[in-house]
């Protein structure tokens, strides 16, 4: 009998670690979507929709002798996950992959694939009748969402809205003065420094003309907005000892091994762990190799256990297919010709299906 591993979270790392152990356990993930949604290409699907079957990866084909389960944990502990459907399932290793929610259309919270298309639909029809956007937020997701909407609508107003002082402040300041002078080129104005007095009335997403005012008394129109920061681990499930090792934020404890504290048998990787880093999917990836490894050597017995280092600072933020800029460790600050071959023009959709769907490796 092999061992049972149970991953929950059917993301990239979850899909990764699956993949890896399929040949060597008995492998179940869990997962409440019907398809993999490649997150790093939501913001393009949401401007472009002949784009937006790309990002919808079906599991079939991920694993060849595990299995998928379509169901969300809803009480896990060391060695049992308990499913909304009422199922109880025992685990001789736990794998907690499930990531982080954030606002839409940087993710979706739909499980349905053919409702989450539709909302995708909706948002960039609203977005194509509207004349002025606003979104709060300066990070990576705000910055790329501008971006990818003047790539399509150049003549739209776009503003972005942070209390921060500057951008990319974790990186280095050739990056953020590249990404300023592209966004210029652009069109997009940068509001930083001063938070809104208040949100605009109307939801984020939804259509109607509105007037808000920063703190500093820069006042500004728009007709929709976005919400492009928040994110929140996917970890209210946890429970017993394993909820002792969440941090009030959400975020898990974890050793260096990826190994949940206080556990030799549940590992936690990507979003939800606290591991001080960028929260990417290329982060995801690295934890799910060190997880697989470590799982494998805990079933054969061989060999020590395998740590985790993050990595520099890096990113690839692409400001539409043919625009962005880039920071790679070794390589320096990148221009928007390398930041579109690495990942603005199909946004590493084949990559990724690759990896994890087909027979390839990164």
């Amino acid at each position: 009998m092999s061992p049972t591993v149970v991953i929950i979270g059917g993301g990239y790392g979850g899909c990764a670690t699956a993949k890896a152990l399929d040949a060597v356990a008995d492998v179940v993930l869990v997962e409440p979507k019907d398809a993999f949604f490649h997150t790093v290409g939501a913001l393009r699907a949401t401007v472009n929709p002949e784009f937006m079957p790309q990002v919808f990866f079906p599991y079939e084909g991920l694993l060849a002798n595990g299995q998928v389960v379509r169901d969300r944990a809803v009480h896990v502990e060391p060695g049992v996950v308990t499913l909304a459907s009422g199922k109880e399932m025992n685990a001789d290793y736990l794998v907690l992959a499930t990531g982080s929610s954030y606002p839409f259309p940087a993710k979706h919270d739909l499980d349905d694939t053919a409702a989450a298309r539709a909302k995708y639909r909706q948002a960039h029809d609203d977005l194509a009748t509207a004349e002025h956007v606003l979104l709060l937020g300066g990070g990576p997701v705000g910055l790329e969402f501008a971006g990818e909407i003047k790539a399509v609508w150049p003549r739209k107003k776009v503003v972005i809205v942070d209390p921060v002082a500057d951008i990319l402040s974790e990186y280095e300041s050739e990056l953020r003065e590249e990404v300023r002078r592209q966004l210029a080129e652009l069109g997009v104005q940068l509001v930083l420094g001063s938070p809104l007095q208040e949100d605009p009335p109307t939801a984020p997403g939804e259509r109607g003309t509105f007037h808000v005012t920063t703190d500093s008394d820069v006042e500004i129109t728009g007709d929709i907005w976005f919400r492009c920061f928040g994110v929140v681990p996917n970890t209210a499930f946890l429970a017993g000892a394993l909820a002792d090792a969440r941090w009030e934020d959400g975020r898990v404890a974890v050793t260096d091994t990826l190994q949940v504290k206080g556990q030799s048998s549940v590992f936690c990787l990507g979003d939800s762990t606290d591991v001080a880093e960028q929260k990417r999917a290329s982060a995801a990836i690295r934890h799910s190799e060190v997880v697989a490894a470590n799982i494998k050597a805990l079933i054969t017995g061989e060999g020590e256990l395998t740590t985790y280092q993050p990595g520099p600072p890096a990113i690839l933020l692409p400001l539409g297919p043919n625009a962005g800029a880039s920071q790679m460790p070794g390589q320096g600050v990148l221009g928007a010709e390398v930041t579109a071959r690495y990942k603005g023009a199909d946004m590493m959709t084949e990559r990724f299906r690759e990896m994890l769907f087909g027979t390839g490796t990164a």
